[in-house]
């Protein structure tokens, strides 16, 4: 039975977390006394549209704006206090200190169950110059504002940090005719992604006029005449009007540690399945807390609004239907981003932190198109699969491409959860017709060159190698390669029709990989050399997913 006691829910924090724990628990519970905290004006407000209303691409600020205090009063009866911090904890007393900002008044707010969803914060790490009005960062209609206005006028501007925000910012000031200049410290956009995954992300950027300084880290700022000068550890200045930190977020877990909530190692609120902490009275999700994670079963944070909501939901139920909650699973950390023409994501673990934390894997990476090739409008998809070994059991994968690349990171999310393996992937029952995908859908792909590999019947090469005594056979027509070449030397070229005829040019004691453009084709003459005795390896993804797309390696795109 759901309770109609007036039990006493206190929510600090809105948005994604917070408002959803709200309307869930109002749905649950009409008798419930129901008060959401939020020290900014905005309760509930689309966070991850914020830079599209910058760029303009949606027009009205009022379609961020999700719920107002007053809606949520008429549609849920909820007691909505914005511009109201907390700013203590008792436990022992279970009350919350509130203090109102306009005023600096407090006051004691009883609750029978709290949950903070606090969020997280923009990094703003203590760097000479950090606190020019011309440095902005983003995470709040306010913020978004700022930027907006400061972009009218502004011409030149950098953003600080290549991941999903700052890739978008910097798709967006571009659409604003910007001169953009995009600094990354390490070596590549998009750091979640293994490197050759970030390749054709990197090349559009370029294409679209922007400025990449990658592997330079900021290391100050300086006033320069009309402008700010964004001072890298390389020792170059970079003029900008205007600066965007996108450097990453921090947990608002301050006042979780006064009140003696436990966190981990990076300041996160610890919560179990059923997002409780360690105070069975105060649950806490969002952008601030510690998740599992679902393929591994270890901690990890997760700041993302799809779980945030998710969490939110949870919390709710476990308070007023407790007999009928189900823990969380944990967090894939699914994730997508759009620059122009391209989109790029992952989810699960990529091949950098499987090897980071010393776990067996295995790795294939295929290319086809996101429909049938043969229907107008064909685009390519890049897709990278890792798997276990032992079970080929998926632990995760990457996705890059002009188009479709969304429903197929979707359809390998459900098999990471599902706990699908290599096998499932290769006989996955998915649509089909011409517009929509092909017969053989990539993902299916993916799964029969895992199974491939696993079997034996190819070992791919995940790079060209360099030692002289290793065979480079580039088996793409003459035109092809003579006009995009291997940037190799001595590569031999054997077009994949004439190998059989010509296999006796090849010296069967010296090992031999196969090289094309998109790597199907040197699958197919690795197992053409494979059965004549030799020692073969097939370039996986092809030269299109290992080289830099601006090299002279680079196949026309279709």
């Amino acid at each position: 039975m759901i309770s109609t006691q007036p039990l006493r829910l206190v929510i600090i924090g809105g948005v994604a977390a917070g408002a959803s724990a709200a309307a869930r628990a109002r749905r649950l519970s009409e008798f419930a006394q129901i008060t959401l905290i939020e020290r900014g004006p905005d309760v509930s407000f689309a966070n991850c549209g914020l830079p599209y209303h910058i760029g303009g691409e949606i027009a009205e600020r009022g379609a961020l704006a999700m719920q107002t205090p007053e809606t949520l009063k008429a549609l849920l009866n909820l007691d909505v206090r914005t511009g109201t911090e907390a700013v203590a904890i008792d436990r022992v007393g279970k009350r919350v200190q509130l203090r109102t900002l306009a005023t600096g008044a407090e006051a004691w707010l009883p609750y029978d169950k709290l949950v903070l969803a606090p969020g997280a914060a923009s990094l703003r790490p203590p760097l000479p110059g950090i606190d020019s009005p011309r440095i902005l960062t983003l995470r709040s209609l306010q913020d978004m504002d700022r930027i907006k206005e400061a972009a009218a006028t502004a011409q030149k501007v950098a953003v600080i940090g290549a991941g999903f925000i700052g890739l978008e910012m910097a798709e967006q000031f571009v659409h604003l005719k910007k001169t953009v200049t995009l600094v990354e410290m390490l070596g590549q956009v998009l750091p979640p992604l293994d490197r050759p995954m970030a390749l054709l992300m990197e090349d559009e950027l370029r294409r679209q006029g922007v400025e990449l300084a990658l592997g330079d880290a900021i290391a100050g700022f300086a006033p320069a005449a009309d402008a700010l000068g964004c001072q890298l550890k390389s020792g170059r200045v970079i003029p900008a009007d205007l600066v965007v930190l996108a450097i990453g977020v921090r947990p608002d877990s301050a006042l979780a540690e006064a009140a003696g909530i436990e966190l981990g190692p990076r300041g996160h609120i610890r919560v179990d399945g059923f997002m409780r902490t360690n105070d069975l009275d105060i649950y806490a999700a969002g952008d601030a807390i510690e998740v599992r994670d679902f393929v591994t079963g270890d901690p990890s944070a997760v700041p993302l609004g799809g779980p945030a909501n998710r969490q939110g939901r949870a919390v709710a139920d476990h308070i007023f239907r407790p007999e009928q909650a189900r823990p969380l699973p944990g967090a894939v950390g699914t994730a997508i981003v759009r620059a122009f023409g391209v989109a790029a994501g992952l989810t699960g673990w990529s091949e950098k932190r499987l090897r980071a934390a010393g776990r067996a894997y295995r790795t294939v990476t295929v290319n086809d198109n996101h429909h049938a090739g043969y229907f107008p409008g064909a685009k390519q998809i890049l897709l990278k699969l890792l798997w276990c070994p032992q079970t080929g059991r998926v632990l995760g994968a990457q996705a890059t491409g002009l188009a479709g690349v969304d429903k197929r990171l979707d359809v390998l999310a459900v098999a990471i959860t599902g706990g699908l393996t290599i096998d499932d992937l290769a006989q996955l029952e998915l649509s089909y017709a011409p517009p929509f995908g092909s017969a053989k859908d990539i993902v299916n792909l993916a799964g029969m060159t895992a199974c491939n590999a696993r079997g034996g019947l190819v070992e791919p090469a995940d790079t060209l190698p360099e030692d002289p005594a290793v065979q480079i056979v580039d088996v793409r027509p003459p035109a092809l390669a003579q006009k995009f070449p291997v940037p190799r030397p001595g590569v031999i070229n054997i077009p994949l029709a004439a190998l059989r005829q010509r296999s006796s040019e090849l010296d069967s004691t010296r090992p031999v990989v196969t090289v094309c453009a998109l790597g199907k084709t040197s699958y197919f003459a690795a197992r053409i050399l494979m059965q004549r005795g030799f020692k073969v390896q097939s370039l996986t993804g092809g030269l299109r997913a290992n080289f830099d797309p601006r090299s002279p390696a680079k196949p026309p795109t279709p």
